[in-house]
């Protein structure tokens, strides 16, 4: 119990979804009521710092930027609605009403931008500051909600909804969702059940859409209720060489290997030759390469035919490296698989 008395103080220890209390036998006496719950004076005060959720938040946060290289810009968005959502917190401390911030949101990128990422740090900041009930991001596609005869959408949506509800519905490539060449296309549908628990549900959902900056202009565009109900727009954009040779050489780390002499300089000669070339996909190319690395570095140490050490087992080469056939004469410009959007 607390010893204090309700109201004094900034008394800002406010609940935190997910906290564990008694168990479901045991009978608690009743307890003094949450100093968070009572309003406070006009002249009293309210430390944000002592706020629980206010460090569950920074400790997403601080694992946002361990996880991601650059995207500056899309780290302050996100650090900017965890600032909007404390302040609201501190404001119904002092019984200010206002409407309850919408959170649904729009990320616009190429692929392997970290967009996948940034939803799931999102879901863990919302559910932190008590917007949603649970961290969990339910992922979908066209193909998850579009029926392929009448009738048969609607379920398939809902169903969709049901498993995302209480956290935040991710939609993959959402712009497949419309296609306006077929009159007879039921995605239509979608967007309309989307737009009705977008409105209905929004204490209990949060919905992302996801994809190619021009096509979800596009998709937008032809969906103004959509768009007026997407309240954040996030640009994702693509990683420069430079940060992209740092997400290899995290990667490599990551995996318990390293580059040898000369093998950094020969992945920045990679990233220079492959990026210019059809379907690169940022992050996700990086770890396609890495793994195909290790794959020629595997075939080098066993066709070596000699004793190795764990130096051996960790070096990825010069030569693991410049065995691409980016670097051949005869070069495939179709690399790697084409990557869907994050």
């Amino acid at each position: 119990m607390s010893g204090g008395t309700p109201g004094s103080g900034s008394g800002f220890r406010m609940y935190r979804p997910g906290a564990s209390g008694a168990g479901a036998n045991h009978i608690e006496p009743p307890a003094d009521p949450d100093p968070s719950e009572i309003t406070l004076a006009d002249d009293a005060t309210v430390d944000l710092s002592t706020d629980l959720a206010g460090k569950n938040v920074e400790d997403t946060l601080a694992r946002l930027d361990a996880e991601l290289i650059g995207l500056a810009t899309v780290k302050q968005r996100v650090r900017e609605i965890a600032a909007l959502l404390l302040i609201d917190r501190a404001r119904q401390r002092f019984g200010l009403q206002a409407d309850r911030p919408t959170m649904h949101m729009s990320f616009t990128g190429g692929p392997g931008t970290g967009k996948t990422t940034v939803a799931l740090r999102m879901a863990e900041m919302l559910h932190a500051l008590g917007y949603i009930r649970k961290p969990k991001v339910h992922t979908v596609t066209r193909d998850d909600l579009v029926g392929q005869f009448i009738g048969h959408t609607a379920p398939k949506t809902k169903e969709a909804l049901a498993k995302a509800a209480g956290g935040v519905l991710f939609i993959d490539e959402a712009y497949y969702l419309f296609r306006p060449e077929n009159e007879r296309d039921y995605g239509q549908e979608v967007i309309e059940i989307l737009l009705q628990e977008m409105e209905t549900e929004r204490s209990s959902l949060v919905v992302i859409f996801a994809g190619y900056p021009d096509r979800m202009e596009t998709f937008f565009s032809a969906n103004p209720g959509l768009s007026s109900r997407v309240a954040h727009h996030i640009e994702f954009p693509d990683y420069t060489r430079e940060e992209l040779l740092a997400i290899a050489e995290v990667m490599v780390a990551q995996q318990n290997f390293r580059f040898g002499d000369s093998a950094a300089a020969a992945f920045d000669d990679y990233l220079d030759a492959r990026m210019a070339r059809p379907r690169f996909a940022n992050a996700r190319s990086v770890r396609n390469a890495v793994d195909r690395c290790r794959l020629r570095q595997a075939n080098r140490l066993v066709q070596e035919h000699r004793p190795l050490g764990k130096a051996d087992l960790m070096t990825l080469t010069a030569e693991d490296i410049y065995g691409s056939s980016v670097f051949g004469d005869g070069a495939r410009a179709a690399e790697e698989v084409a990557c869907p959007t994050e």
